[in-house]
């Protein structure tokens, strides 16, 4: 069976298994970033939508369903977890709206999230996100004279993403060759970062290596700069609840028939 088709049994399954429907699908992680290695993990990440039933209750429940199973990383938002991230400008679901890679679309909520992305949008709330990354994945990985190569595209991706909200004041594009290419002059530094890309793609273990200097100083210059820019940015005033009520209700009604 193809990968793609046994995504989406998968999430079928889910559907039955949790009694929900699944709105969107997507990948995200190093496929939809366009690095992935050989053995690299499908992470597949969904939005659903329970009956009205479910949402009737004083009780406090779980709004998030996960399946692992083998190279399969399935992880799901509740509907009103996500849309409360999404109105928060939360990165990681505006990447999910932006995912190259979807496996599933069943209705028109998601394109209504996306037509809705310039008003959340927060570049602060990504820059803070992207720096923390870059910051986490450098110190953690990329310390000392011997490096883990393959761990520099874990720092290079979120620092580039912070170039593209700099510079364009939108959510960036997942994939890394984009970033990459809208962002970075030719030259040695860009020739490095290609020359690590080619080697990942064609399943070159990249272990530890002598560390590449001219990668580690742009990652230096950059971590300073926006640490800096960061303190300046101001956050946005949050888009009213009521349209995000409505885009629930929505949900209820095309997924469900009904919502009252």
């Amino acid at each position: 069976m193809l990968v793609k088709e046994r995504i989406i049994g998968e999430l079928a399954q889910i559907e039955i298994e949790k009694q929900v429907k699944i709105l969107y699908a997507c990948e995200s992680g190093s496929r939809a970033w366009g690095f992935p290695s050989v053995d690299s993990d499908y992470d597949v990440r969904f939005i659903y939508v329970h009956p009205v039933e479910w949402y009737l209750s004083i009780a406090d429940k779980r709004d998030v369903i996960e399946k692992i199973d083998g190279l399969l990383d399935l992880s799901g938002w509740e509907l009103r977890k996500a849309l409360r991230l999404f109105r928060k400008s939360n990165p990681a679901l505006l990447e999910w709206l932006q995912s190259p890679v979807v496996y599933w679309e069943a209705t028109v909520i998601p394109t209504m999230m996306k037509e809705m992305t310039d008003k959340t949008f927060s570049s602060r709330s990504s820059l803070y996100h992207y720096l923390n990354m870059a910051r986490g994945n450098f110190r953690e990985y990329l310390q000392g004279e011997w490096v883990k190569s393959k761990k520099y595209f874990y720092v290079l991706r979120p620092i580039l993403a912070c170039m593209w909200i700099e510079e364009y004041h939108t959510v960036p594009p997942m994939e890394f060759k984009v970033l990459l290419n809208a962002l970075l002059p030719e030259g040695q530094l860009k020739n490095a970062i290609q020359d690590l890309l080619r080697r990942k793609r064609a399943g070159d273990e990249l272990t530890a290596e002598p560390r590449i200097g001219v990668i580690n100083d742009f990652i230096n210059r950059q971590l300073e700069h926006f640490q800096t820019l960061l303190e300046g940015e101001e956050g946005i005033v949050p888009v009213g609840e009521q349209e995000f009520d409505g885009l629930f209700r929505r949900a209820l009604k095309e997924s469900w028939g009904q919502y009252l």
